[in-house]
């Protein structure tokens, strides 16, 4: 058995085809075929090298357990509900989003080759994690992607002027091709997400902003009141311009949930099964790849160019820096923070388990 020494559990690198070798490894062990394993271990990893480290490595002990309890599938394929030439419906039934939104993504890229635009919906896959893992996937053969997820059995946000919970905190993530990355964003319609909430508790931190609001009714940065007194996250906007948020939030859930038919009372006792909505878009099927790339670029540029408010910090595209942290983690290795460390240590030594060696920096 391995034991935590001070060193350890600090921040530390692995290297990253390393990462995937041991996470990999582990749902293996769990009992997860190799396919849907090693499809599951790079998600996971491409959110902490795009800098989404709580839906990185983190959600790995996530995983195991339910495949090892049973909760989600390890093993399988989807079942197609409705097919036409460019929309699809998968019920994923309890297959890993980790492992189906790739698969669903790639498939929505086929059709929109061939019919300029593609929607697929996914109902009842175990928690996709971070959305930006998933975007590269169609920027790096020319498409335009967005793509939206909700939990039915999930309520974390409230509607604006209310103090209860109601919706999920629905990520939404975009990306279009520019200059061999993407401009991308992975966002959740309410201020902050959970896991953001939850990872400021496990530090014994002060969120800084307000993004809750407390049975009380007041608004608060104070995690406590979210994780331990029952408060809602505000949505995005805040207690002054939440009604957009509320907005979004409602709009998501009536695409993912709505097109899914996997709504509250669909899916209210399955955890955190998600309803995913992913729309994939040729540019070439309404302009030619040169006049496309120029308004991104002229678009791009003139962010970048905007008369800073620090001249030290000018203003960054979307994606910027989850980009040059992609690229600086699969040249010195993957950054595996304090938080999740332990836990892929403790992973470890259930299921024996080899750890990965710490990256040379």
């Amino acid at each position: 058995m391995v034991q935590l020494n001070q060193n350890e559990a600090q921040a530390v690198r692995v290297r990253h085809a390393d990462l995937l070798n041991f996470a990999s490894s582990c749902l293996q062990q769990a009992g997860a075929a190799v396919d849907i394993a090693e499809g599951m271990a790079q998600s996971l990893a491409y959110g902490d090298l795009f800098g989404f480290r709580t839906h990185g490595l983190r959600r790995l002990p996530y995983n195991i357990k339910q495949i090892q309890q049973g909760k989600a599938r390890g093993e399988g394929s989807v079942n197609i509900v409705q097919n036409r030439l460019a929309t699809a419906h998968w019920d994923a039934n309890g297959l890993s989003g980790l492992y189906v939104v790739p698969l669903a993504v790639e498939h929505a890229v086929q059709k929109a080759k061939q019919c300029g635009t593609a929607t697929i919906v996914i109902k009842r896959c175990d928690h996709v994690a971070s959305l930006a893992a998933y975007l590269h996937l169609a920027t790096s053969q020319g498409m335009v992607i967005s793509m939206m997820a909700s939990t039915p059995a999930q309520a974390s946000v409230a509607p604006f002027g209310a103090k209860s919970r109601v919706f999920s905190p629905n990520p939404f993530g975009f990306a279009v091709p520019y200059q061999q990355q993407s401009i991308m964003f992975d966002l959740s319609f309410s201020v902050t997400a959970a896991g953001k909430v939850r990872q400021a508790y496990d530090r014994q931190e002060k969120l800084p902003w307000p993004a809750i609001i407390s049975q009380s009714g007041e608004v608060t940065n104070d995690p406590h009141e979210y994780i331990d007194e029952g408060g809602a996250l505000l949505p995005l906007g805040g207690a002054d311009l939440g009604f957009k948020g509320y907005g979004l939030c409602l709009m998501s859930e009536l695409l993912t949930m709505g097109l899914a038919g996997y709504g509250r009372e669909q899916g209210g006792e399955d955890g955190e099964f998600n309803s995913v909505y992913i729309q994939v878009t040729d540019p070439l099927a309404f302009t030619s790849e040169q006049v496309f790339q120029n308004v991104v670029t002229d678009l791009a540029q003139r962010c970048q160019q905007a008369t800073p408010i620090d001249p030290n910090q000018p203003p960054r595209l979307p994606g910027e820096r989850a980009w040059r942290d992609y690229h600086e983690q699969m040249q010195h290795g993957v950054l595996i923070d304090e938080l999740t460390w332990p836990r892929l240590v403790h992973v470890a030594n259930k299921l024996g388990v080899e750890l990965p060696q710490f990256a040379a920096v």
